[in-house]
């Protein structure tokens, strides 16, 4: 197994778009629902902070694009993971791929998660599980596979919730469930591995300009204009800014549109 010295990408050099102090130089960060959306703008963000990466989601055509742009841009390591979340053999995959090749998991990332149906009264079997074995069991088998490692390395684990798993949304209530779901199991994992060194952080976020929604109707990256939602990159910003406390947890951090408040 090669060191984590061994393994780093390589130092920032001129013209490099990392920032002057890298904040997760000679870490790694696995991230899933990586190909697209708040994935790939969180991939990026952590890119730029010289963290290696394992990225899983299902598209390994864009896993592999992300993945070659990741190592031009930013000169770090990235593996790829082409699996399905709802399958607990992709967890193991992906943790077994941080391990071997970069010696070490510092920061995970449970992103990946669908919004498919919304009527009770209609939705069908097929919906309802979809959702809730990719949202609930998804972000389960990543958790429990990632927090040995975690223990070890005194990382975080960083949940994207919703602003849906805080107030009910009678738009989608089961989507709104799983929301909930993944919210109290991230705070009460932060309970049980606190004492151990482990941050766990749940980001919230409303509507975001993403694929998100296109399961079972319009997309909201074509629903909402440009400035008038958060962006992927927001989230992003956020879910680093968890995952680069020296000392502390960003328990839970919400972004909301201005408006959203006044909408409900």
């Amino acid at each position: 197994m090669p060191t984590r010295d061994e393994t780093a990408g390589p130092e920032s050099e001129a013209g490099s778009t990392r920032p002057a102090t890298p904040r997760l130089s000679g870490e790694t960060a696995l991230l899933t629902g990586a190909s697209a959306g708040i994935g790939a703008a969180t991939a990026r963000a952590l890119a730029a902070e010289s963290a290696d990466l394992v990225l899983v989601a299902r598209r390994r055509e864009a896993l592999d694009r992300l993945a070659d742009d990741l190592k031009t841009s930013y000169e770090v390591g990235v593996e790829v993971i082409d699996g399905d979340v709802r399958e607990r053999a992709t967890s193991t995959a992906a943790i077994e791929a941080a391990i071997d090749r970069f010696g070490g998991l510092d920061v995970v990332v449970a992103n990946a998660g669908i919004g498919r149906g919304s009527d009770v009264a209609t939705m069908t079997d097929e919906e309802y599980f979809a959702m809730q074995e990719t949202n609930v069991d998804g972000t389960f088998f990543l958790t429990r596979e990632a927090i040995p490692h975690l223990r070890t390395s005194d990382g975080t684990l960083v949940v994207v919730g919703s602003f849906a798993g805080k107030y009910p949304r009678s738009s989608n209530p089961v989507y709104a469930a799983t929301k909930w779901w993944v919210r109290g199991f991230a705070h009460s994992v932060a309970a049980q591995v606190g004492d151990d060194g482990v941050a766990v952080s749940v980001i919230n976020p409303s509507e975001v300009r993403t694929e998100f929604g296109s399961e079972g109707g319009e997309a909201f990256a074509e629903r909402f204009e440009p400035g008038s939602v958060t962006e992927p990159e927001e989230v992003a910003e956020a879910i680093v800014f968890a995952a680069t406390r020296p000392r502390t947890a960003a328990q839970e951090i919400d972004l909301y549109r201005r408006d959203k408040f006044d909408v409900l």
